[in-house]
């Protein structure tokens, strides 16, 4: 039932999300970021429906995904405007964790080429076992580190929301055809039998 082409990008798509969400879970949860981590437990949930859709010829659930591909591309725009202080957004507000944490990002203390020096904690408030580190020496800043992470992720979500409407598309077309055929057609013997169960009875009722 319909083509593997459209299907199978759209599974590839949905697992290559689901690895690269799984990888930014950890790092959240290294990191201490509350927010993104409950939006990444909804973004992993919604890409197994969408896989379990495109595998079993749901539409619906695949409807689903392509819904959540967009308010997840406009969550990703978010935080790339969050890290890189766009649009009076400040990355050293407490936003995305709720007031937990100290961190920013675990990026900020393991960064390419960072050097790992803790900061004296005292007065800060800090909760037990989040130590700060200086930012120091690092390759790359952690802000571009996590503009890039969500960056890839609205990548793939703009490619899974194209592919999703594609083989919401095709299946549908599928099904109408199918069913235009009388594939559902409850009483498909009613229908052939009705005629000749009517010349019969004609020609009970006709003269010898």
């Amino acid at each position: 039932m319909g083509s593997c082409s459209g299907r199978c990008t759209l599974l590839a798509l949905c697992t290559l999300q689901l690895v690269t969400a799984l990888e930014r879970q950890v790092f959240d949860f290294l990191g201490y970021q509350w927010a993104p981590i409950l939006a990444n437990f909804i973004h992993i949930i919604v890409v197994i429906l969408g896989l379990f859709g495109t595998i079993q010829y749901r539409p619906r659930y695949i409807v689903v995904y392509a819904v959540w591909a967009a308010v997840w591309v406009t969550w990703n725009v978010f935080i790339i405007c969050f890290y890189l202080e766009v649009g009076g957004l400040s990355k050293d507000s407490e936003l995305l964790t709720f007031n937990l944490s100290r961190h920013r990002s675990w990026w900020e203390e393991h960064g390419p080429g960072c050097l790992h020096e803790e900061a004296a904690t005292v007065g800060l408030g800090v909760m037990h076992g989040q130590s700060l580190v200086v930012d120091a020496g690092c390759g790359m800043a952690y802000s571009y580190m996590e503009a890039l992470h969500s960056g890839l992720q609205i990548l793939l979500a703009l490619l899974g929301f194209v592919y999703g409407c594609y083989v919401v598309s095709v299946l549908t077309e599928e099904e109408d055809s199918f069913d235009f055929i009388g594939g559902f057609d409850p009483f498909p013997l009613y229908h052939v039998n009705e005629k000749p169960s009517s010349l019969l009875s004609k020609q009970a009722y006709l003269p010898a």
